[in-house]
């Protein structure tokens, strides 16, 4: 067992310094923090006044002054199996034990609710969910209870018994099932108003090094848990985390985790409180031998974190881990909140340390001249601010239970059961209906959305991320930056490889070709037009559709997007099943083929929206095709209804759609990504989205976008992820080039992202699609909208076949900045392509021919009258 290294005790001076940068309110950095966690005596004292008085400034700037808060709650342990093996747990056991103590790998709904029953009977409010990571992944009884019982996860057994929690007690679910993926996160948030992890430690010499801690714990990998923090807070889930003092970790492995959660509290602000726990051992574990955290070490931890998590961060630590001497002690360190207190069951994880009285707590913190009061499960500032934290569907427990005024818990108020999720509702148009014609018109109402400053994350951790990783970029080779203008022997040889092997060519290759100028860049689309000829003859295709957007309120926080919008907003618009039904009648009137519909994350849409859209539009239309939803829309239906991807794909497909939108990919690299957007899905989740609509039997586009914090690097990896799930799939219909469009983009008004690609750029991209793609995915489409007349006329000589649609009307776009119009009429497609002598053609939204009768209607009604319908 790994004893805590010492590191070099501070010199006075070092320790002067650094109390003086505290008491001075400086921002503390790493050394400074080590230096005084090793503070004591005197030091000590002063470290805790100085964290106190931040502490107590904090608590003022809430709106709560001398108020240290507690969650009345009762701990269900769902279950004590788990695939890790920490040294320390005594909460964690093994099948046999259960067996023989006549118990099943999991508590029953009845045994769950039973609890829950009882503590809300006592006035408790929370219902802790604890339980071991996974169990079914290392012990196949976990397994057989799940499949038997009707669950495919532990996960799932869990988002079912909140439900059951929220329905018939009232109780507010506090999940702590372990490592969660970004994906599970999106299915657990519905049914609980916050959610937990604790980091314990960023040291990874206690997850690698035999006999220390954390090894053999698949989940304690310190990367793992910083990446279930960094999803909570895409995810907009109100999390709960800390650190472990005493379990082997150096006071510098402390430092680092303290600022790391200082690093993702300040990017995502989901962090509503950091746990400062201090280990004690416990008997029949391999660390009962090791003492407890030392006394002094732990109030320094305390008071530090205080002073590097700042002010607005709520430090809890455990009231039953420390004598109720110590108490005054911690108050007097910085903490401002004791966590989870039980008058019915006992803290499982440690049993050996019964709760306190909740009436000797408050005497205590009296004592210290606080006030004690209760909160909620998920913290003040979370419950007054429920948009986006709180999915709608836990809003009304939350507020059955909440002071409107202070977000605290209204304390002699019992928990009462009401239903999780209403019928889901009719839904009627709202808002700027008719921005579909007033973008080209009128333009925007407001320049940004409303909460700018809030909805995309701390635009200063931003900057500092990209202004890191341009730095990196500059320094590594394979970056990729255009080259002089010359076709020069690296260039040719490249060229030669691609002419004999296009899709085959070295990723060196590749990227010499993608930043390739001048002659090198005209012999490049060269031999993309040659390729494109080979395969798709000289023929420019076009499809008659109609966009349809359908809603643009959308909380997810992607920052390219300027056309997501607070449902208060001047610019938000959502359309009725009625509305979008009779834009759908209106297209195929004008001879349209094909509807494309995709919307923002609507938070109030009922589960079932996606699939009553192309319901009633099928009921209208029999035969228009139905291009819909995005990957990201997807994954919302799937969470919000519960089902499987595949069962809400298929259940998608029943409904009447018959293709969807590769979109929502922008750069299918996680670290372009999370600079990009905030809660957006990660890569794998996008792909495994689109490859089980293939498997299903829905084909989609392709995507990317690009020019904005990217590199010709993340191009030619994106162009080689499509190219082999095309390989696995086949189920890709197009690629589609979508230059960033700046203008209006918040992660360009913000001054993170460039202003948009270059000519050269959009150049080199469609045909290095071209041939990267060559034997894959056959259709080249341009954008339009993005590119304009002349753009759309260099790319078709570059690689490019198609145009992509008429759109009848385009918001997304043009609320962008987009200066190139909202709709094309079959003639002005024409004249784009004549322009460069090639001849043009209408096809299906899956390349088809097209029936003769919508080729004419799409000709005699040219462009649509959009004036709008009352609704």
């Amino acid at each position: 067992m790994r004893t805590a290294a010492q590191v070099p005790v501070p010199t006075a001076s070092a320790m002067r310094r650094a109390l003086r940068r505290a008491r001075d309110g400086a921002t503390l950095d790493h050394t400074e923090a080590v230096v005084l966690l090793q503070a004591a005596g005197d030091d000590l004292a002063e470290l805790c006044r100085i964290a106190g008085s931040v502490r107590d400034a904090g608590l003022t700037d809430a709106g709560r002054p001398g108020v240290i808060t507690y969650s009345k709650k009762v701990f269900i342990p769902l279950t004590r199996l788990c695939r890790d093996r920490c040294h320390y747990c005594t909460f964690v056991t093994v099948p046999g034990k259960l067996a023989a103590a006549g118990q099943q790998p999991y508590l029953s709904p009845d045994e769950v609710l039973e609890i829950a029953r009882q503590g809300a009977a006592l006035g408790c409010k929370e219902a802790l969910f604890t339980l071991g990571d996974r169990p079914e992944d290392r012990w196949p009884q976990a397994r057989e209870w799940l499949e038997a019982a009707g669950y495919d996860s532990t996960i799932d057994y869990v988002r079912a018994m909140a439900v059951r929690v929220l329905e018939e007690t009232g109780l507010l679910p506090h999940l702590n099932p372990g490592v969660m993926s970004w994906q599970e996160l999106q299915r657990l948030k519905p049914v609980a108003p916050s959610m937990g992890m604790m980091l314990e430690t960023t040291s990874t010499e206690l997850f690698t090094v035999k006999g220390n801690a954390h090894y053999g714990s698949p989940d304690k990998d310190p990367a793992v848990r910083l990446r279930v923090l960094e999803d909570a807070g895409r995810s907009t889930v109100p999390f709960t985390t800390g650190i472990l003092v005493g379990i082997g970790e150096t006071v510098a492995d402390r430092a680092e985790s303290l600022f790391e959660l200082r690093r993702i509290a300040r990017q995502y602000r989901s962090i509503q409180e950091v746990i400062v726990q201090n280990f004690r051992a416990k008997p029949d574990t391999a660390m009962r031998s090791v003492a407890d955290a030392d006394a002094g070490e732990y109030l320094a931890a305390v008071a530090v974190a205080r002073l590097v998590l700042g002010p607005a961060m709520r430090i809890q630590a455990p009231p039953n881990l420390s004598e109720p001497e110590e108490l005054l002690r911690l108050i007097a360190a910085g903490v401002d909140d004791w966590g989870g207190v039980s008058p019915l069951t006992p803290d499982h994880v440690n049993p050996e340390r019964p709760w306190p009285q909740i009436d000797r707590l408050a005497e205590l913190t009296a004592q210290a001249g606080y006030q004690l009061r209760e909160r909620l499960t998920a913290h003040p500032e979370y419950v007054r601010n429920s948009s986006p934290w709180l999915d709608p569907r836990v809003v009304p427990h939350v507020r059955a239970l909440a002071d409107p005024d202070t977000g605290l818990a209204v304390e002699d108020r019992i928990p009462v059961g009401m239903p999780w999720q209403e019928p889901d509702p009719e839904w009627g148009s709202a808002g700027r209906v008719d921005l579909h014609t007033a973008i080209d018109d009128e333009g925007r109402r407001t320049e940004t959305r409303s909460d700018f400053d809030a909805a995309y994350g701390d635009w200063d951790v931003l900057r500092e991320q990209v202004t890191e990783r341009r730095a990196r970029e500059a320094r590594d080779d394979h970056a990729g930056r255009p080259v002089p203008e010359r076709l020069d022997a690296e260039v040719a040889a490249a060229l030669r490889a691609a002419e004999a092997d296009p899709s085959g060519i070295s990723d060196a290759q590749a990227l010499t070709l993608m930043t390739c100028d001048g002659p090198a860049l005209d012999a490049l689309t060269r031999l993309a037009d040659d390729l494109r000829r080979q395969i798709n003859g000289d023929d420019v295709t076009y499809v008659v559709n109609r966009n349809i957007n359908f809603t643009n309120v959308c909380y997810t926080g992607c920052r390219f997007c300027a056309f997501a919008q607070r449902k208060t907003d001047a610019d938000a618009f959502t359309l009725s099943l009625e509305e979008v039904g009779r834009r759908a009648d209106e297209a195929w009137e004008a001879g349209a083929s094909e509807v494309c519909l995709q919307g923002g994350i609507h938070p109030d849409l009922p589960g079932t929206a996606y699939f009553d859209i192309a319901a009633e539009i099928r009921r209208r239309q029999s035969d228009l095709h139905i291009h819909a939803f995005s990957p990201m829309e997807i994954i919302n239906g799937s969470a919000r209804t519960g089902l499987s991807i595949e069962e809400f794909l298929t259940e998608a497909k029943a409904n009447g759609l018959n293709s969807i939108p590769g979109t929502a990919a922008e750069i299918l690299d996680d670290d372009v990504r999370w600079i990009l957007t905030k809660g957006k899905l990660p890569t794998a989740q996008w792909i495994e989205v689109v490859t089980t609509a293939h498997r299903v039997g829905l084909p989609s586009s392709s995507t990317m976008m690009y020019g904005h914090v990217d590199t010709p690097a993340h191009w030619v990896g994106h162009l080689r992820l499509l190219g082999r799930l095309q390989d696995e799939t086949g189920g890709f219909t197009e690629f589609v080039a979508l230059p960033f469009v700046h203008q209006s983009a918040p992660i360009y008004l913000a001054g993170v992202a460039q202003a948009g690609p270059s000519t050269r750029d959009n150049r080199a991209v469609h045909a290095m699609a071209r041939i990267l793609l060559h034997g894959k995915i056959h259709n080249i489409q341009t954008s339009w909208v993005k590119l304009g007349v002349d753009g759309c006329r260099a790319v078709l000589q570059g690689g490019v076949n198609d145009l992509g649609g008429t759109l009848m009307e385009e918001t997304i776009s043009r609320m962008a900045g987009s200066q190139h119009g909202s709709a094309k009429t079959v003639a002005e497609l024409e004249e784009i392509a004549a322009g460069i002598g090639r001849p043009i053609r209408q096809r299906t939204t899956l390349y088809g021919t097209i029936d003769p009768e919508r080729q004419r209607l799409a000709r005699v009604n040219g462009r649509l009258n959009l004036a709008l319908s009352p609704v």
